[in-house]
């Protein structure tokens, strides 16, 4: 049977939270253990660039970011996990990919567009600081699916132009020098859980609403008693179909406590003991996790072990393809 390959990328730059937590990182280490799929997991690190030049900003996320998904259970002797920079083929194919991509599909790219635009309302020339990374951002995206023959990519709505356009990437290259790419194909899961952040709104570092998902247990559960509600009293019914509270709690719960929250809300329960029930359901979720990775995030040189042996493990298919794209290309010995 062939395995199916699935790669995916987490970008270096912030703290994970909760809706991190329940909308992507989960559930990818769930479909992880399937023993029909190849995981792939890579720490964008090159990505981080394109938006920060804080160097200490760079490092801490990717120590932070690589301790959550194995305090989580990664299991990185079934899955890839690897950090973008530790593959130098990446890079070298970014360049092969840029030679064959038209400037045009990259002046397409979303987020290139909405740059120009915020430029042009504010009276600022077109280009204003505007990068080589943000513009040719899709291009190294897609040579992190393609070096690896993608099958499938799980992302978000907002990043499926860029899907959609490593598949027409990989297509030119492939008529141009033999088919050396499987088109890759997007996972989006309608079906995912994204939780509302303190306000209401989505859980987002852009509105400063996400409640961080290794705070420590005191502070975990200050930030879920600032969860905004209406302000009926305790006694009163509340409606569950309009809350930011039970939305957050139905992230965590399994269908039995569910109906029995559902219930609590019709009898009228008083808002402090709901987020208390919330506050210790996601507490008891995560304590043995917090611990494991406190003592990741004391000890990089464990973190560290597991990507090199994740890059060594990924290079064992890059170096072999990348040598193979170099003849298709042309680049080959003399003699």
């Amino acid at each position: 049977m062939n395995k199916q390959t699935i790669l995916t990328g987490i970008t270096t730059s912030g703290t994970p939270h909760l809706g991190n937590y329940v909308g992507a990182i989960k559930p990818a280490i769930a479909a992880s253990k399937d023993p029909a799929v190849s995981s792939y997991f890579f720490l964008a690190d090159y990505h981080a660039l394109i938006k920060s030049v804080d160097p200490q900003k760079v490092m801490q996320s990717t120590l932070e970011i690589a301790a959550t998904w194995l305090a989580l259970g990664l299991d990185t002797s079934k899955a890839v996990f690897y950090r973008q920079s530790d593959i130098p083929e990446i890079p070298e194919l970014t360049w092969f990919l840029s030679c064959s991509t038209a400037k045009g599909l990259m002046n397409r790219s979303h987020a290139y567009k909405a740059a120009v635009q915020d430029n042009q309302t504010s009276g600022e020339d077109l280009d204003h600081a505007i990068n080589m990374g943000l513009f040719n951002y899709p291009i190294l995206m897609s040579a992190d699916i393609l070096m690896f023959n993608a099958n499938k990519v799980p992302v978000g709505k907002d990043q499926l132009q860029h899907l959609e356009m490593a598949r027409d990437i990989a297509a030119r290259f492939n008529h141009s020098y033999g088919k050396n790419f499987t088109l890759p194909e997007a996972v989006i899961d309608e079906d995912s859980k994204l939780i509302p952040g303190q306000d209401g709104r989505k859980m987002s570092k852009s509105y400063n609403n996400t409640i961080p998902l290794w705070l420590p247990e005191k502070k975990l559960r200050k930030a879920i008693m600032k969860i905004k509600t209406n302000s009926l009293e305790p006694g009163e019914p509340k409606d569950p179909q309009d809350s930011t509270l039970l939305t957050i709690y139905s992230a965590f719960a399994d269908a039995e406590q569910k109906v029995e929250m559902i219930q609590a809300y019709q009898d009228g329960i008083a808002w402090g003991a709901a987020k208390q029930i919330v506050f210790e359901l996601i507490n008891t979720e995560l304590t043995e996790a917090r611990e494991h990775y406190e003592a990741l995030i004391a000890n990089p040189a464990e973190i560290e072990a597991e990507l090199v042996r994740g890059a060594e493990k990924a290079r064992e298919y890059a170096t072999p393809f990348m040598r193979r794209l170099r003849h298709a290309v042309g680049i080959r010995a003399l003699a």
